[in-house]
């Protein structure tokens, strides 16, 4: 078997032993080395030049990429140019990684198999819990749950860390976006009812507050025959009773207390009342 085949299927970087029982074998991984087709990370792992960095990075210091940075792969909201965040094994010694690099030191809530590069999704998620910000952790929760990777009674079963078990509890599927989550999350003090990708005249909407309150709230790429019809389904909205506010991700990013103050001041005309 070419081991330079079996690597691209393990994605790039792979333990010799995990190689060889799947039937290269010790001639067939020598002579790869001696072309450059393959290289030792440290002892016992091989990877292809083109192989992940960030990974290869991970397996050269013995740790597992994990928390935002595992959530971030699986295609989840996370902060922007969040750092490198590892978890090293329970019976891993001491371990020398950049200053850069941010290493957990924890139990993992699912087995974590010996020839992990990247952490399970269950796990990462038990640790942005317990490292990020409960806001940053919400939505990194809700787009796993929105994009169907996990949901609550799967979640529910595990044996979860306080932290991990606060977010469940706040956590739902419905939000489309991060930026969703987040508003609906600095707006509950208000005690409104707010329903995200509520169904309003043909179209979903981003947030609806009480009944005739909408809040759209463009992405940072938010351009082009997309925002065309946005704001045209916003005049339909409007003529029809519908009072929206529109807010661009710098302005709920950057610009809060402006976007909290203009929400407050139509909820004080009873722009949400039927």
């Amino acid at each position: 078997m070419d081991p330079v085949d079996e690597l691209m299927r393990r994605g790039g970087v792979a333990p010799v032993r995990a190689l060889r029982a799947a039937g290269v074998s010790a001639h067939a991984l020598r002579r790869s080395k001696e072309r450059r087709e393959i290289s030792t990370v440290r002892q016992g792992w091989v990877a292809l030049p083109e192989a992940d960095p960030k990974v290869v990075g991970a397996v050269a210091h013995g740790v597992v990429l994990s928390c935002v940075t595992a959530a971030a792969r699986q295609g989840l909201w996370v902060p922007e140019k969040p750092a490198l965040h590892v978890v090293a094994r329970p019976n891993a010694a001491r371990i020398q990684v950049p200053a850069h690099v941010v290493v957990h030191w924890s139990k993992p809530v699912v087995v974590r198999p010996p020839d992990a590069t990247v952490d399970e999704l269950l796990n990462a998620l038990a640790l942005v819990a317990q490292c990020q910000p409960f806001e940053t952790a919400l939505v990194v929760w809700e787009s796993a749950m929105n994009k169907g990777l996990v949901d609550r009674e799967r979640l529910r079963g595990l044996d979860l860390p306080p932290p991990a078990r606060g977010v469940l509890e706040r956590a739902r599927p419905f939000a489309d976006s991060g930026l969703e989550t987040i508003v609906i999350h600095r707006l509950r003090w208000l005690g409104l009812r707010m329903l995200p990708q509520a169904w309003c005249i043909d179209r979903r909407v981003d947030l609806l507050i009480g009944d005739r309150l909408v809040i759209q709230i463009d992405g940072a790429t938010h351009a082009g025959e997309q925002r065309t019809k946005d704001i045209a389904h916003d005049a339909q909205l409007m003529i029809r009773g519908y009072r929206v506010l529109r807010f661009s991700y710098e302005q709920v990013m950057q610009r809060w207390p402006e976007v909290q103050s203009v929400i407050m001041e139509a909820v004080a005309q009873g722009a949400h009342l039927p």
